[in-house]
């Protein structure tokens, strides 16, 4: 692995929490994601399940966790099931974890090979007292699941197999347990934070008219793997010009011009912790005067919005209240009228036009992390704030992204070192 040794007690910890949360005579299965395939014998990187990774720190593909809290044999209410090693997969693929390396990054004592998996789970469903069996699906309220994958396979199978047990959702459970970041996931989003923002000031030095948005990209991955990264969080938007105001823009082919603005949507990733960056920087290295108009009336919603999302507050009481913010900053800047205000219709609100998306998402193990939006924002949770402004007639806009972590007595600002205000940016360029 490219990151320093997780603590296996961070795993430990993940699945005790998790055994508080299951009823009596339960089993949970965690299953790995499959290995994507492209065209003829090709294959996307792999990319383990959040889930089974929070639990066990295990990144290998074709894993399996079984934990059965009530068994009535301690060394097996944990059960790690992993693809035993041979000669032709270490020759074709590198090495395959081995029990003892495997106990050693996850803390489970029982590791077994996968093919003994079908037995042992038999075993447990029939004499291990189950009744309610804990099955994993992706929930996510922005998920859109086309290409079926192994645990609904799983899910068909054991159902079919076992048709009288009573079947239960672990994943309100894991979205529960995932939205407060322990101490040592904490430190890995910081990591990550760090290594986005020596990406971000190296992009500072660089970027000039007449260098192309995936020249940009190519100096973000370089900075980003030679500090331990897989790369980027996320496919990264490096939006010139008129592709400002294009929220998802990702094709990264423009020649970046004198007197544009780049949007830079970019942040690197860190043990599969993930940050999440947004800054607005001039291609010539200093902002006109409207640009610095409408960048600082971003900047001003951010730092508000900042203190506002705190523990107990509604996400979306939050975003209306920003978006309060939004309407008064927009009359300042004379994009909309206290006319367009009195004569807008309530569900397409005057705005919107020009800020037409959330502020704020949480942040994790999956960039728009895991937690139910409708309960309040919980104290160790992470979040982004970004507010934009979008101004098509104008052919540019500013998003100003961090990363905040809800604290107790205050925020704290996972970017606080990363340049942000006008100045510094405008100084850093030149």
């Amino acid at each position: 692995m490219r990151y320093e040794p997780i603590d296996k007690e961070l795993f430990v910890t993940n699945r005790n929490r998790l055994t508080k949360e299951l009823k009596p005579g339960s089993l949970a299965v965690f299953n790995s994601n499959d290995t994507m395939p492209t065209n003829a014998d090709g294959t996307m990187p792999f990319r383990q399940n959040n889930d089974l990774f929070y639990l066990t720190g295990i990144e290998q593909e074709e894993s399996i966790l079984l934990i059965c809290p009530g068994f009535r044999e301690e060394k097996k209410r944990e059960i790690l099931f992993l693809r035993q090693p041979n000669e032709h997969l270490e020759k074709w693929y590198g090495h395959k974890l081995t029990k003892e390396e495997a106990k050693a990054i996850s803390g489970i004592e029982t590791v077994m090979w996968l093919q003994d998996f079908d037995g042992m789970f038999h075993h447990l469903m029939a004499m291990g007292g189950v009744e309610f069996v804990y099955l994993n699906t992706n929930e996510h309220y922005r998920s859109e699941v086309t290409v079926q994958t192994r645990d609904a396979r799983f899910i068909d199978w054991c159902q079919a197999k076992y048709p009288l047990h009573t079947y239960q959702r672990i994943a309100p459970i894991m979205a529960n347990l995932r939205r407060a970041k322990q101490k040592q996931e904490i430190d890995l989003i910081q990591r990550a934070c760090d290594i986005t923002e020596k990406g971000f000031r190296r992009v500072l030095k660089f970027t000039k008219p007449g260098v192309k948005e995936y020249e940009i990209e190519a100096e973000y991955v370089h900075e980003f793997i030679r500090h331990g990264s897989k790369g980027f969080a996320y496919t990264p938007i490096i939006a010139s010009g008129k592709n400002n105001i294009v929220l998802h823009y990702i094709e990264n082919s423009l020649e970046c011009k004198a007197g544009e603005l780049v949007l830079l949507d970019v942040a690197a990733e860190y043990a599969n912790y993930n940050s999440d960056l947004t800054r607005t920087i001039p291609v010539s290295g200093k902002f006109s005067a409207r640009q610095k108009e409408v960048y600082n009336a971003v900047l001003r919603i951010q730092r508000e919005a900042f203190r506002m999302l705190r523990p107990n507050v509604i996400y979306f009481d939050y975003q209306k209240e920003v978006e309060k913010m939004m309407e008064s900053e927009l009359l300042k800047l004379k994009l909309i009228s206290d006319t367009d205000i009195k004569n807008q219709d309530p569900e397409n609100p005057a705005f919107r036009k020009y800020f037409y998306h959330g502020t704020s998402h949480m942040l994790g193990l999956d960039v728009h992390d895991l937690g139910n939006m409708h309960d309040n924002v919980q104290v160790g949770s992470v979040w982004t704030i970004e507010p934009g402004i979008y101004i098509k007639e104008e052919g540019f806009g500013i998003r100003l992204e961090n990363n905040v972590l809800i604290g107790e007595k205050g925020n704290i600002d996972l970017m606080k070192s990363i340049p942000i205000e006008v100045e510094e940016i405008e100084e850093l360029m030149n």
